[in-house]
């Protein structure tokens, strides 16, 4: 039984058994854990799960051929894959899970904002994505290419840039060079009170970058806050304990 590729979906299939293996050794397995693999696709880096027994395992793939193929090939699967946009998805499990994937390049920042409303269940993530998206998610302050996505991140997860993905590791090969990193969740009790505001304090920040705090909050966050002598950065001078005491003290 074959699949074909579908551009629509950002589909790039990693063929590279090594690259493979490699991926899923940065897992840290445990006894009982439960993980969930995001785009499964033709079952590169499922395969390998599969050999680990002690775990409970789900699959999330929105593509019909993909979800037949891995049926067919793997029969152990049939109850193991929930057969939906992973961005239309609910949380997998009711307990804490681990996330892995060679995420789509093209919904692979939705993703990431999807493990931000997932957080407080979510251990670990192994995940593949564009250099750039990886490295982005990776940066501290002071970067150019530190934004929304680093913060978020960054709050609640230790973040560790792991290694490269060669293009020719998949087919076809992409344009770009593919990096993995690991997140893994930071312990003690969350730091933000009301998660849905702190996103849209964080956005409001970098939606105008190159403007100081003052000028680009306004709306978001009360006139008397806009006083902070904080409010004359920009938002990617500030560290996560900045955003942290900006959330807590205005919001």
């Amino acid at each position: 039984m074959q699949y074909t590729l579908k551009k629509s979906l950002g589909q790039h299939f990693l063929h590279d058994e090594q690259m493979c293996k490699k991926i899923v050794a940065q897992i840290t397995h445990s006894s009982d854990m439960r993980i969930v693999e995001i785009g499964p696709g033709g079952g590169a880096i499922t395969k390998y799960l599969l050999n680990w027994k002690d775990i409970e395992l789900k699959l999330i793939e929105v593509d019909d051929e993909k979800v037949d193929y891995l049926k067919h090939t793997y029969p152990q699967l049939e109850d193991k894959i929930i057969h939906q946009d992973v961005l239309k998805a609910s949380k997998p499990f009711d307990n804490s899970f681990s996330i892995i994937g060679n995420f789509p390049y093209n919904i692979s920042s939705p993703i990431m904002f999807l493990v931000y409303d997932w957080e407080d269940q979510v251990q670990e993530v192994i995940g593949m994505f564009q250099k750039e998206v990886a490295q982005r998610i990776a940066s501290k302050s002071g970067s150019k290419v530190y934004g929304i996505l680093s913060v978020l991140m960054q709050t609640f997860f230790d973040i560790e840039y792991l290694f490269d993905v060669p293009p020719g590791c998949f087919k076809p090969p992409p344009k770009v060079i593919s990096g993995v990193i690991r997140l893994t969740h930071k312990t003690g009790d969350s730091p933000v009170h009301d998660k849905k505001k702190y996103k849209q304090l964080v956005k409001a920040a970098f939606n105008q970058r190159r403007k100081t705090l003052r000028n680009a909050l306004k709306g978001t966050l009360e006139p008397t806050a806009l006083l902070d002598p904080m409010m004359e950065k920009r938002a990617e001078q500030l560290s996560i304990e900045e955003f942290l005491y900006l959330h807590k003290t205005y919001q």
